[in-house]
């Protein structure tokens, strides 16, 4: 699991988190929700350490994240953020195989390659391998990097905002391999959301974050409540139910 503790983080003089205690829990898919700028995704990247932790401890299936060394995290989580710009002109197919390195170190052997095949087609980008990534559209960029991610092959995937620029077909499509990468597998995911209902439909736990501070988590049907996202997002929300899972009525 993800321990938490004791987590400030400021950037400059502004304060963006607050005494953040919590757990991602093992073998299951967590949805960070809040408004903009509820420091969802400085969490995230802190966990990741793509941000350096001031105060407060973190640590990912017992292995401190302030002092682990990076080759050994990078074989324990895979994060993708949401700046996934590349300067280099590289292909679609040479993208997805960096998230092989930490475990060739430059030396691609026949599971390597395998993998990252397997990924390309996951993601439907068997017939772009070949592209330029500036060749791409936004939304084909996006499942590159994602498969880039998948590539690494850890227990935790931690995803900052993957659906971004994604249709409904291919959003779909990657919330059913998150889940899969659950419960099939067992692996664990945390991710960053803004539209609540994805973490309705498939989340098992929920993090609301409001103004750095976590003001509720827990299953779903605990957090997604009408009494609870009003308060996060300051406006009146309804919420029923489909497939007895809840609903966020958000749209009206």
């Amino acid at each position: 699991m993800i321990r938490i503790e004791g987590l400030d983080h400021r950037i400059g003089t502004a304060p963006i988190l607050h005494d953040i205690t919590t757990t991602l829990p093992q073998g299951r898919l967590t949805a960070l929700i809040g408004p903009n700028g509820a420091g969802k995704s400085t969490l995230l990247r802190l966990v990741g350490r793509l941000e350096p932790i001031r105060r407060g401890r973190i640590t990912v299936d017992g292995l401190d994240v302030a002092a682990t060394p990076t080759d050994r995290l990078a074989r324990q989580m895979a994060i993708l953020g949401q700046q996934t710009a590349i300067a280099s002109r590289l292909r679609v197919e040479q993208l997805v195989a960096f998230g092989r390195w930490p475990h060739h170190k430059g030396r691609a052997g026949p599971r390597d390659r395998a993998i990252t095949a397997r990924a390309l087609a996951a993601f439907d980008l068997t017939p772009l391998a070949h592209r330029f990534l500036d060749e791409l559209s936004g939304g084909q960029a996006q499942r590159a990097h994602i498969a880039m991610a998948f590539a690494q092959d850890t227990p935790w995937l931690l995803l900052d905002e993957p659906l971004n620029n994604l249709d409904m077909a291919h959003a779909r499509a990657l919330m059913t391999r998150l889940r899969d990468l659950v419960d099939a597998q067992g692996r664990s995911v945390a991710m960053v959301v803004h539209e609540v209902n994805y973490a309705a439909a498939w989340a098992d736990h929920v993090i609301a974050m409001k103004q750095g501070r976590i003001l509720a988590e827990g299953p779903p049907d605990r957090v997604l409540t009408e009494q609870v996202l009003s308060a996060l997002y300051d406006t009146p929300v309804a919420v029923g139910r489909h497939l007895d899972r809840p609903l966020v009525l958000h749209h009206a």
